[in-house]
């Protein structure tokens, strides 16, 4: 809990940073490259997990890797090296990417289902979903066997659970009391 607080700060710093150089958009394409290289190579992992390794030459290799880097994110990057904190370049990643999210009125919307839904059932859900939201949806459709059947809609810590499983949870709770 502690290290996503401080990752959510410092992402957030990344943000107010690249709002101001008007780079909001390679800083973020920097962030998934940068959580695309720790998710596909282990020695990276392991490299800024690292106690041994100094600050010097993680900062070296780092900008070996990530040369494409704007300037901004690979002064960013250093500089949380230097303050010890480069095991959490993963979670600033993904704060980061969340609060781009949020700066463009984006809403992520997750859409679970049993089995592929029908296009026209689809876009009705997402009709009344968008009538309630502000913003733009961004959807990602899940499918999800146990559901039995029906759907649910996860938004950030809403969820709305509309599935057969569900409802008969809900049923055996009302009979076992």
């Amino acid at each position: 809990m502690k290290g996503t607080k401080v990752a959510s700060r410092y992402a957030k710093a990344l943000l107010d940073l690249a709002v101001e150089q008007k780079k909001v958009d390679s800083v973020l394409g920097d962030m998934h490259f940068l959580l695309q290289t720790n998710n596909d190579a282990r020695e990276f992992e392991l490299l800024i997990a690292s106690p041994i390794i100094d600050a010097e030459k993680k900062i070296a290799v780092f900008k070996l890797v990530f040369e494409q880097f704007e300037e901004v994110t690979m002064s960013f990057v250093a500089l949380i090296t230097k303050n010890g904190r480069e095991a959490l370049l993963p979670a600033i990643a993904q704060e980061f990417d969340a609060q781009v999210k949020s700066y463009k009125g984006i809403v992520p919307m997750t859409l679970v289902s049993a089995v592929p839904l029908e296009q026209e059932t689809k876009e009705s859900i997402i009709r009344k979903v968008q009538g309630a939201v502000k913003g733009t949806l961004e959807i990602t459709e899940e499918i999800d066997e146990a559901l039995i059947g029906g759907f649910v809609v996860k938004m950030g810590d809403t969820q709305i659970d509309a599935s057969v499983l569900n409802q008969f949870n809900n049923l055996k709770q009302r009979l076992t009391r």
